[in-house]
């Protein structure tokens, strides 16, 4: 019986393969991130973590204000951004708010609806009196929800749109999106909503079987995500639904039937918009124009009618190609060096020419109508507002519309495959890799101590860093840098088809 042993596990060791532990170093990754920024790091946090406190009528830390659009909470939150806008001050700064005793008025929260309620509604399980931990607890279950959405799909997906799901998520996510994903902003909702609406509702009607209902359940859970946290992430939800139906349509009663699921999602999405303020955005524009670091150089010269409109539409890729790393992090105080936008922008051309090859008319109707709206849709919003690019509207607003282009670009037709080299693999993947770890440092250092101070070693005349935990920053990036590398290494297999799948299973 004891020489069985050994055998009988070495049996089950074998059986373990390699890419069940990619999403768990998918999870470590984003983890690192979620621990490279304070409470407070991302765009208008108090905002955010506030109206999580005080959605679902709030609690003892949150009672009515002097009016109905102000909220009386706890004096700890109005040090959570002591240090935004201020790139060489460091998170040190919150020190002076924790324990602070009291309370603060503030009319900055979801109080008028502008926002959906359905993100703020959730995270408000996980409030309570310690402000850190419980917005931290916030940010690893938003990774963790992220991970097991995207390993849920790539389990129920046909094999060619595995690799889409992939590929689409690596190209449009460094260094934005994996900085947002696992924070407290509901933005990160908005992207893990918009792309798990869009390949879900893909493989619903590219399979068959129980698997379908699970992907069907999936692209509601999708859906609601988005359109339940911001008002333009549900337009979003409908564009993916939309072109999602556009790749799958058929002449067929099956499909007809199978639209129905779309139907209904677009449905949702349009109700949660209508009652959301932000839909007001566009008849008006933006208000309170606030510029974004490095905004475009261009004439200060004031604008207005058909030159706005031009200046706009010439500075456009400018706004779009924040998503990589072109504006700064966080409240745009978080400088990122050439090397991340240069890396990131060129994974995405890599992949995205390697798709645009490879079309029917299909993906080209699809791939056209997202360019359509990601080039009017935001020309339109700041010109009607009386603002340029680089003001006002942010790339984290438009994230969204191009994680569903980079799925768009590849997305397959039947009988095709997303085809690249080993070194073209190679160095599209060495690409993020690089962008992944210098974006990191970059985000760790300037919360320990400021952008004044520079070097690898991040540890050295740490100003800040989380109380209680034993991992230091210099540790966390190298984790993290080690987890994203470890993660693509598991992923190649699945990058890289080595004969033609078909496109159902």
């Amino acid at each position: 019986m004891t020489d069985l042993a050994p055998g009988r596990i070495r049996r089950r060791l074998g059986r373990i393969r390699p890419i069940w532990f990619a999403p768990v170093l998918a999870f470590v990754a984003l983890a690192a991130w979620a621990f490279a920024s304070p409470i407070g790091a991302a765009p208008d946090d108090d905002y955010h973590l506030v109206s999580t406190w005080c959605a679902v009528g709030g609690g003892e830390q949150c009672q009515p204000g002097s009016d109905p659009l102000s909220r009386d909470v706890d004096a700890e939150f109005s040090q959570v951004v002591c240090f935004a806008g201020h790139k060489d001050v460091s998170a040190a700064c919150q020190e002076s708010g924790w324990g602070e005793e009291g309370v603060v008025e503030t009319d900055r929260g979801n109080f008028g609806g502008e926002y959906p309620p359905v993100y703020y509604a959730t995270m408000h399980l996980f409030a309570g009196a310690d402000i850190q931990s419980a917005a931290l607890a916030m940010r690893l279950i938003n990774a963790a929800l992220f991970v097991a959405l995207a390993t849920a799909l790539s389990v129920l997906l046909p094999a060619t749109r595995v690799r889409t799901l992939l590929w689409g998520w690596l190209i449009a996510t460094i260094p934005l999106g994996i900085f947002l994903i696992p924070s407290n902003n509901p933005s990160g909702w908005a992207v893990t909503g918009v792309g798990t609406a869009f390949l879900a509702l893909l493989g619903w009607f590219e399979t068959t079987g129980r698997r379908r209902w699970v992907l069907a359940a999936l692209y509601l859970v999708g859906v609601v995500m988005a359109a339940g946290s911001r008002g333009d992430a549900g337009v979003y939800a409908i564009g993916a639904s939309v072109t999602a139906s556009i790749i799958a349509s058929r002449r067929t009663r099956d499909f007809l039937l199978r639209s129905l699921l779309a139907l209904a999602g677009v449905v949702i999405a349009v109700i949660f918009f209508v009652n959301a303020g932000q839909s007001g955005v566009g008849a008006v524009g933006f208000t309170g124009a606030e510029a974004g670091v490095g905004a475009g150089g261009g004439s200060a010269v004031p604008l207005s009618g058909f030159a706005l409109a031009a200046y706009n539409l010439l500075m456009l890729p400018y706004l779009w190609t924040g998503v990589w790393g072109t504006w700064a992090l966080g409240w745009f105080d978080t400088g990122l060096p050439a090397i991340v936008p240069w890396a990131a922008v060129a994974a995405f051309v890599a992949i995205g020419f390697t798709g645009l090859g490879r079309m029917d008319w299909r993906k080209a109707v699809s791939v056209a109508g997202v360019v359509l709206v990601l080039t009017v849709l935001p020309v339109y919003v700041l010109t009607v507002g009386h603002t340029r690019v680089g003001e006002a509207l942010q790339p984290r607003y438009l994230l969204p519309l191009i994680l569903l282009l980079a799925l768009l670009l590849a997305t397959m037709p039947p009988g095709r495959e997303l085809r690249l080299s080993r070194l073209q693999t190679a160095v599209v993947l060495g690409a993020l890799a690089i962008a992944n770890l210098v974006a990191l440092q970059a985000d760790i250092r300037r919360y320990v101590t400021g952008a004044d101070r520079q070097g690898l070693n991040l540890d050295a005349g740490a100003e800040w860093w989380w109380t209680g935990f034993p991992v230091g920053p210099t540790a966390v990036w190298v984790v993290g840098t080690l987890a994203y590398v470890g993660m693509l290494v598991l992923l190649w297999p699945r990058l890289r088809p080595t004969e033609l799948t078909p496109s159902v299973r």
